[in-house]
């Protein structure tokens, strides 16, 4: 995993304050990272325009230029002007050793945005958004210096934005970049060392990128063990049955030894799940939410999760009258969707917000239920998943769009469910289902619109 910045302003002032290294040498590092990146995936002679911002996110586009130039052709627009006295120095320099400018958009392979980075602070000007959208339309290979054009440093989107295809970012991963809205924008993203090493650069933080690396599957390394070794999952099977069906046939391919159903009444169920109208002693955990509906009564559902026991809780959990107890247990994973969240946020008097105003401050809401119930894993789902409990946070971006289908969120939770049973503390748990279920989805063959929850649950057995 990778660590995650709210902004880079302090690190680099340490880069000058403490390493003793000038801006000029930070611009120098930026500007060849950009071009290694070009370097490898276009040749000599490739046509280069790099539209350049006022500020120094701007000067780093010069600097670019300046690099390429002799075995590219260069070609520099500033919209702008430049305004910073980096723009201003680096402008000169790319003069004098003969780089073009032009008033306009022309025709080229390669397409840089360097106008504005993670340094955007202001709604943009029409004619920016303008030259954004010119930008977009071009026929080229698109790469962002730093951040996209239109992405604000927490995540917020412009109503116009730079869509590039990669993103060198510079010194360290910044936390908008990973905002649901920014997906659409940032594209690949690479981080380029400033004259020293991450490692040097970076200080520690609390907020990580997952990496599909990080996964650790609950693989089976004894010999000398049975079925019960494996952990005992129940599942609450309320109104909507499919979807428990759904959450326990994950759980089972995931690694849980038994599986059992808790319902009211008799469902027909796959011949590999059992089922029970009273939780067996045995159960190690549960999963509930999924599909509940009304078809137990406060009295019921304490039978069914009574105890300390470890519980994952979705979708029609988040309205239930049981919440609020719920929320004081000490091992317990919440996987709710934006829109459940805001009922969660609601419900606990964090904030009375709709969907489109979560979206555009997830982070600060993850953290703020998080410090209000520091026990508690909360799962968000999401373009990028966020992971957080207490004052730890975890970013999943991997998943795609693929997901988008009624029943991907029982198959998480029924994975969540499997690695509870199977002794997992809930952090890892949500960790480890969540990167399993991305990549389930990754691994996916079929059309972007086609995958079931079946197909899913079968990817799963094909991971590592």
């Amino acid at each position: 995993m990778q660590n995650l910045f709210k902004d880079v302003g302090s690190l680099d002032r340490r880069c000058y304050d403490t390493f003793g290294l000038s801006e000029a040498l930070l611009m120098e590092h930026a500007a060849e990272a950009m071009a290694v990146q070009i370097r490898e995936r276009f040749q000599e002679g490739s046509r280069v325009q790099i539209v350049c911002g006022p500020g120094n996110n701007g000067a780093d586009g010069i600097a670019l230029g300046r690099l390429l130039y002799g075995r590219y052709s260069v070609t520099l627009q500033l919209p702008h002007g430049a305004k910073s006295e980096m723009a201003q120095w680096q402008r000169e320099c790319a003069r004098r050793i003969g780089v073009r400018e032009a008033d306009e958009m022309e025709s080229c392979d390669v397409l840089v945005d360097a106008l504005f980075g993670s340094g955007l602070s202001r709604q943009l000007d029409g004619r920016t958004a303008s030259l954004l959208s010119q930008m977009n339309s071009a026929h080229a290979f698109k790469l962002a210096c730093d951040m996209p054009t239109g992405v604000f440093a927490d995540g917020r989107c412009d109503t116009a934005v730079f869509r590039a295809d990669l993103t060198v970012t510079m010194g360290a991963l910044k936390r908008g970049m990973f905002s649901d809205a920014a997906k659409e924008a940032v594209g690949e993203i690479v981080v380029a060392d400033l004259g020293v090493d991450r490692s040097v650069y970076e200080t520690n933080s609390n907020w990580k990128v997952l990496e599909r690396s990080d996964l650790l599957l609950p693989q089976r390394d004894r010999a000398n063990v049975h079925k019960g070794s494996f952990g005992h999952l129940g599942v609450v099977c309320g109104e909507k049955s499919g979807a428990a069906i759904i959450s326990g046939r994950a759980a089972l391919r995931f690694g849980a030894g038994l599986v059992t159903l808790l319902s009211n009444e008799a469902v027909a169920i796959p011949y590999e799940l059992m089922q029970s109208h009273l939780r067996p002693d045995t159960v190690n955990a549960v999963a509930i939410g999924m599909g509940l509906g009304q078809e137990f009564s406060e009295r019921e559902l304490r039978e069914r999760i009574d105890g300390d026991i470890p519980l994952v809780c979705d979708a029609d959990l988040f309205a239930h009258p049981m919440l609020g107890e719920l929320l004081g247990r000490k091992r317990l994973v919440l996987t709710p969707h934006p829109k459940e969240f805001t009922t969660l946020l609601r419900r606990t008097g964090i904030s009375d917000i709709d969907v489109a105003a979560l979206q555009r401050e997830r982070f600060k809401y993850v953290e703020a239920f998080c410090a209000a119930y520091p026990d508690v894993v909360l799962l968000l789902k999401g373009a990028n998943v966020i992971i957080g409990q207490n004052d730890r946070f975890f970013v999943n971006p991997h998943g795609t769009n693929v997901l988008a289908k009624g029943g991907s969120g029982d198959v998480l939770g029924g994975l969540v469910g499997a690695l509870l049973a199977q002794g997992y503390a809930p952090l890892e748990a949500a960790i480890h289902a969540s990167l399993a279920h991305t990549e389930a989805a990754r691994c996916f063959k079929g059309a972007s619109y086609a995958l079931t929850p079946d197909d899913l649950i079968e990817e799963v057995t094909r991971i590592g």
